[in-house]
């Protein structure tokens, strides 16, 4: 948890909107690849945790700021969300859970293309993001499927 406070505070602090918020999610994306289950404390609650739940809030508010910034400079597409991040962290656990260590590089590559198909200008209409409930189900539910199959893998 404390890590994902840091990478938030060290994207706000850099000066450039559009670098703090791009190198925010590369940041977060190379934590899940370091920590296949690091996306679960952006889904999962922790009551009996306050101080764990007020950091991860805290670091959220962060995130929100962040697209606050670069929407601001005109460097984030005007129709980026906060489920967007969700999408791609979805997206690439996939990435991950394919590849493996037979391609490290895969997980890279598919965070550098979003980035850059979060960047202004608008390319074209993009379909509704889902509800916040509805995608943070799925998420829950595509992160017990990868734990669950990488706890009956082979070594």
């Amino acid at each position: 948890m404390e890590a994902y406070a840091r990478a938030t505070a060290q994207a706000l602090a850099d000066p450039d909107p559009w670098i703090g918020f791009a190198g925010y999610i590369e940041k977060l994306c190379a934590m899940q690849a370091a920590d296949r289950g690091f996306a679960d404390i952006l889904t999962v609650s922790f009551p009996c945790a306050e101080a764990m739940e007020t950091r991860r809030t805290e670091a959220f508010h962060g995130f929100l700021e962040l697209i606050g910034r670069a929407n601001d400079s005109g460097h984030l597409r005007e129709d980026f969300t906060s489920r967007d991040l969700v999408l791609l962290l979805m997206a690439n656990a996939g990435v991950l859970s394919a590849t493996g260590d037979a391609a490290p590089d895969t997980s890279r590559r598919l965070v550098a293309w979003m980035v850059q198909s979060f960047q202004a200008p608008t390319r074209g209409p993009l379909p509704d993001p889902p509800d916040d409930a509805a995608l943070y189900e799925a998420m829950r539910r595509a992160s017990h499927s990868v734990n669950s199959s990488e706890t009956g893998k082979r070594h």
